[in-house]
């Protein structure tokens, strides 16, 4: 997966709390969104407008074997609030959406397939539905407008804050860029009409567009868009930064990461963002901030080896102690100014390392797809001049391709990677030049899908969620196929935290993957939490849950047979990366182990671990100080209370606080 994308993710980032300041405007009869992605047309997004007070939406569009498709009907009362409300599809991986809202004689009441809800309550409010929407986005916005009120309390709880950034007339049309906040972990930018219609917005490499219009006035659109997020993060990058060229931390644990220990009641001495000493004693020195660490832990800075990047999610990659990200797929000029904006502090990030990710043109390929293989080993030659760390391949790749890929990444200094092609084994696939398999699928694929399932399509998930469980781990052909790992040094990157969440998730519970940190988030994010991400035959629920377990046998097996793994997330950024370590220890993997994974293993993996990776004299000075000790209990990963990244300091209850999450705990003075 070059990106794991929720149920709700997408349109939540697309129409979700889509506000605007406009006048009281009837709709026009029918509007027409269209969704777009790099292959053209994706989908639509449709209103219909019965008459005052009722509407009908439809929302249909698709990528990467993904499909979502919602039928919305919506009733109005007399001020335009929503008084009833469906919705009914089904989600990207095919689980059911069947969610209602109604409000009658001060009874709001709301149903889906995950919660419900009643409130007494004189004065109606919006409700937020948990599922994608669009027509009550519309009402929304027309009501904020007319009323002039831009704080909204909303149902089931929560506010909902509105703010207009820009206004410019495209053509004989007005559009006001707005922005909303309050509900999710980041604010939605996106673009409405004078009526309140929702009309454009970009979103990574896919955009929304009214239909009628072109490409080239998206882009004008895209541009502003992109001017006011920038401006957004750089304000809050200004505010949660903190310069601190000499630090000293006192009576500090130091996990020792050569000799896989804790150095008890340590001093250690950063300047000019380097670790310059550590001792059992070291005087403080005029011009030197003093930190207590008693009863905290210093660590390296925490690798992601399977991220994927953007502005946005780098703020949580640092709140959660990632000071290092391999990218495993973006596109270039978007990957280029992440990195060159994290690198100047001007957006709160991490260290990058550049993964180019490939694909064969066809219905499901993703991202940077190519024709021919001359095209695809001028691809790799592309990434090779311009300092990426490997190449990483995609489903959708001729497995006739990959040996000359492979010769040509190799030939010039690059690691070979990625999902194992459709109509390939893994085995194949490291006999042809694989350096590394990108997620714990691919494992089991390589007995149940074999050379036969085409696994471009979610066969792929659905196969390990049906017969992972019944595959047996100690069988001579398994036990061969590991060894052949282990001889061979292929590195895995599991990220069985997000198959987990993808196989185990069901309806009326919240994931569990995130159900430790569930009550601290926004509200909009922690619903979005809630219920299953694929549709589950009856007959395979069981099996999907043993799967689930399945992964964590094979990842102790794995590490008793030596196969080198690094962490990695290609999911929530910062916070899931904390969940994947934690499911190493407990599939029964010693947690200093796990730790020099996160740290030392993944820096060598990426040949920088001269100057990263562990905290040793004269390294760079990328640290995570933790309250308590995760080497006795690896979820005190969670109680981070400084990031330091070069001479950056960060806390993350300062963090967690401005993008309205409760803090895990306190952060100390930096004086």
């Amino acid at each position: 997966m070059t990106k794991t994308i929720t149920k709700r993710s997408i349109l939540s980032m697309l129409v979700a709390g889509v506000l605007s300041t406009q006048s009281w405007a009837v709709l026009a009869d029918t509007i027409t969104n269209n969704v777009y992605s790099e292959k053209g047309l994706a989908g639509t997004l449709t209103q219909e407008q019965i008459d005052d007070q009722n509407y009908k939406a439809k929302i249909e569009f698709g990528w990467n074997n993904r499909r979502i498709l919602i039928d919305e009907t919506l009733q109005l009362n007399d001020q335009g609030m929503p008084i009833k409300l469906s919705l009914q599809g089904r989600s990207a991986f095919g689980s059911t959406i069947d969610e209602s809202f109604s409000y009658n004689k001060g009874i709001a009441q709301w149903k889906s397939v995950n919660e419900s809800g009643i409130k007494a309550d004189a004065t109606l409010d919006f409700y937020i539905p948990a599922n994608n929407h669009f027509a009550l986005d519309n009402a929304i916005m027309r009501y904020v407008l007319k009323n002039n009120k831009y704080e909204l309390d909303v149902y089931p709880q929560g506010k909902m804050l509105i703010e207009k950034m820009k206004t410019i007339t495209l053509g004989e049309q007005t559009v006001h860029l707005l922005v909303t906040s309050g509900l999710s972990l980041t604010p939605n930018f996106a673009w409405y009409d004078d009526d309140g219609n929702y009309f454009a917005q970009s979103w990574g490499p896919m955009y929304v567009l009214r239909d009628g219009y072109t490409k080239t006035q998206f882009e004008q659109l895209e541009a502003i868009q992109k001017q006011a997020e920038q401006q957004h993060l750089e304000n809050l990058a200004k505010k949660l930064t903190h310069d601190v060229p000499n630090l000293l931390i006192e009576h500090v644990a130091v996990f020792d990461g050569e000799q896989k220990k804790l150095l008890n009641n340590r001093d250690v001495l950063i300047q000019n963002g380097k670790i310059v000493e550590i001792a059992k004693h070291i005087n403080q020195q005029n011009g030197v901030v003093s930190i207590n660490g008693k009863g905290k832990t210093l660590l390296p800075g925490l690798w992601d080896m399977h991220g994927h990047l953007s502005k946005e999610n780098g703020i949580l990659n640092i709140a959660n102690g990632v000071t290092s990200v391999r990218d495993m797929g973006n596109e270039h000029d978007n990957i280029m100014e992440i990195e060159a904006l994290f690198n100047a502090n001007q957006v709160l990030g991490s260290r990058v390392y550049r993964a180019g990710f490939m694909d064969k043109y066809s219905e499901n390929s993703a991202g940077l797809s190519v024709k021919s293989l001359e095209e695809a080993l001028d691809t790799v030659d592309f990434f090779a001049d311009n300092g990426y760390v490997q190449v990483k391949l995609y489903s959708s790749i001729d497995p006739s391709w990959v040996k000359p890929i492979s010769e040509r990444a190799h030939s010039r200094g690059l690691r070979l990677s990625g999902h194992v092609p459709a109509f390939m084994t893994a085995e194949q696939a490291i006999a042809n030049g694989y350096d590394e398999i990108q997620h714990i699928n691919m494992l089991f694929l390589n007995f149940l899908a074999g050379e036969e399932v085409d696994t471009r399509t979610q066969k792929r998930f659905s196969l390990m969620g049906e017969q992972a469980s019944g595959l047996s781990l100690d069988s001579p052909e398994m036990n061969a196929f590991v060894k052949l790992l282990s001889d061979k040094k292929i590195v895995v990157d599991p990220t069985v935290s997000t198959f987990r969440s993808l196989l185990m998730s069901e309806d009326q519970k919240v994931n569990p993957e995130f159900a430790a940190i569930a009550e601290h988030m926004p509200i909009a994010f922690t619903r979005g939490l809630k219920g299953a991400e694929m549709h589950v035959d009856e007959q395979f629920k069981l099996s999907y849950q043993k799967s689930g377990e399945a992964m964590q046998k094979m990842l102790k097996k794995l590490y008793d047979a030596g196969v080198p793994m690094v962490p990695g997330t290609d999911n929530i950024a910062g916070f899931t990366l904390i969940r994947e370590l934690e499911l190493y220890v407990d599939a029964g993997i010693p947690a200093a182990d796990v730790l020099n994974m996160a740290t030392l293993d993944s820096a060598k993996l990426m040949g920088v671990a001269h100057q990263t990776g562990s905290i040793t004299k004269g390294k760079v000075a990328d640290l995570v100080l933790v309250d308590g000790n995760p080497l006795n209990d690896i979820t005190a990963l969670q109680k981070m209370s400084l990031v330091i990244k070069g001479q950056q300091a960060f806390k993350p209850a300062e963090i967690y606080q401005a993008i309205g999450v409760k803090p895990f705990t306190t952060s100390p003075a930096l004086k």
